[in-house]
């Protein structure tokens, strides 16, 4: 097991600390009782993805009881249809019958959606209570469940409705991603190839020579690729937890476009990481349109996504620009409906690029 640290001092003073830790390893949903023991808690409410419920989340709810704390779950359906208000309503809705108050705990074992999902409503219920992110998919341990951001999704766009709310502790076992389906686990190697770019030439280095290892889902291999994608995450959450000087912003890579690709085709068509892979590709197109790095860069970015079985190609129903560019201009980097995207300079370096031409951004779509 390794453990890293998420350094946040408190909003209202030193007392207020809400630094926390990420532990990363294999086993440790069985000791989840103890680590929430050790913190303190007596009372808790696991949020777990449906499908998890009778296997990850079965376990965890094992571990917290035999640690002498109450651990009711509350069930939610698979699927990024579940971000949503209706669900974030019906559980606020089960939190008042069970008496949930702010020495409760909230537990969320699953994908970015139960955790963006149980966050939001940790955030929101009793004006704030305590979560705890234990993600078993590989997009969440390495991106969704480290940083505070949660949220909902509405008709108009994905997560426009959310809040800060910093987890208590990111619980990471790795044995889960044993069980992932291959398209769910090969999804979340998006956002592990996404730190490579924005940030770290030698891992992307790494990524291309570990392709087959990742995709075998060898432990040493994962181990390192969870561990470094977290510690990357963290190290901005501590420098710019709320986006305000545009470092956290380097986070969204290809996440202007794949938002777009997800709220066009309908949630749940293309999986996250499938829609940031393609969002990925066409960025670094963009930014090799733009003259910010050669062609030579573009292939071997095609070449890394394609290694590890992720699209870099939209289906040809989502090649139409004129409905996609409307949805970038309600992204939340826009500004005043003026297109932003996150655009790299060289490898392990992006920009927020403004004023990017909508004909642009057309043709890119176009292909």
């Amino acid at each position: 097991m390794t453990t890293l640290r998420v350094h946040l001092p408190g909003e209202t003073g030193p007392a207020a600390d809400r630094s926390y830790e990420i532990q990363c390893g294999r086993g440790l949903i069985d000791a989840l009782g103890r680590v929430l023991h050790d913190a303190g808690v007596r009372r808790s409410v696991i949020i777990a993805d449906g499908g998890v419920a009778s296997t990850h989340a079965a376990r965890a709810q094992a571990s917290i009881v035999a640690a002498g704390i109450d651990a009711p779950m509350l069930e939610v359906p698979a699927g990024e249809a579940s971000k949503s208000l209706a669900s974030a309503g019906r559980l606020w809705d089960e939190f008042a019958r069970m008496a949930v108050d702010r020495s409760t705990h909230v537990v969320a074992v699953g994908g970015g959606v139960v955790g963006d999902l149980a966050g939001f409503v940790a955030a929101t219920f009793a004006r704030g209570i305590p979560v705890w992110q234990v993600p078993t998919t590989l997009v969440a341990q390495v991106d969704s469940a480290i940083g505070g951001k949660t949220g909902i999704n509405l008709a108009g766009g994905k997560n426009l409705v959310g809040a800060f709310w910093q987890p208590a502790g990111v619980i990471a076992d790795i044995d889960t991603l044993a069980s992932l389906p291959d398209r769910e686990f090969t999804s979340g190697l998006a956002e592990v190839v996404k730190y490579g770019v924005i940030f770290d030439p030698e891992f992307f280095g790494w990524l291309e020579t570990n392709a087959l290892a990742l995709l075998a889902r060898e432990p040493a291999a994962l181990a390192h690729a969870v561990h470094r994608s977290a510690a990357m995450k963290a190290d901005v959450v501590e420098r710019d937890e709320r986006e305000r000087s545009g470092l956290r912003a380097a986070l969204n890579y290809g996440h202007t476009f794949a938002h777009a690709y997800e709220t066009a085709a309908g949630y749940g068509v293309l999986l996250h990481g499938e829609a940031v892979a393609i969002g990925m590709a066409m960025a670094a197109r963009l930014a090799c349109r733009l003259g910010r790095i050669p062609a030579s860069l573009v292939a071997r970015h095609d070449a890394l996504l394609t290694s590890l079985n992720l699209p870099v190609n939209p289906p040809a129903s989502l090649r139409e620009p004129g409905p996609l560019v409307t949805i970038m201009a309600r992204d939340k980097k826009a500004v005043a409906g003026t297109l932003r995207f996150v655009l790299p300079d060289r490898l392990g370096h992006v920009e927020l690029v403004d004023g990017v031409p909508p004909q642009l951004v057309g043709d890119v779509l176009r292909g």
